[in-house]
């Protein structure tokens, strides 16, 4: 299904990355979330905050989201990547757990 507004778990994570709160971004997260970033997986509040530190909110990035659609259960968001990391189109899927996100992977 194709819709204009992510759920409110991942749209509190997206708001929180274009704040540059560390700190809500991590709170949106389950306990045991995992950020899976091209097959790279980090798990826990810890190892996520040192990888957003290196590649999410450490370099200033901003989500501008272009699209939303669900299947199966996972939201996947199609966003415009700007900062001082990487730059471009990009997809974030993500799995919820209650209000929750359990895992969030990113794929261009």
């Amino acid at each position: 299904m194709t819709t204009t507004t992510p759920p409110a778990p991942v749209q509190a994570l997206l708001d929180a990355v274009n704040r540059g709160d560390t700190d809500a971004f991590l709170g949106c997260f389950t306990n045991d979330g995992v950020v899976d970033d091209w097959g790279r997986e980090f798990q826990g509040a810890q190892a996520i905050r040192a990888w957003s530190d290196g590649e999410l909110i450490g370099v200033q990035a901003s989500l501008e989201v272009t699209g939303v659609f669900e299947r199966d259960g996972t939201v996947t968001v199609t966003t415009q990547v700007g900062g001082a990391g990487f730059n471009g189109p990009s997809h974030f899927a993500f799995d919820l757990d209650g209000d929750r996100v359990s895992r969030m992977t990113i794929r261009a």
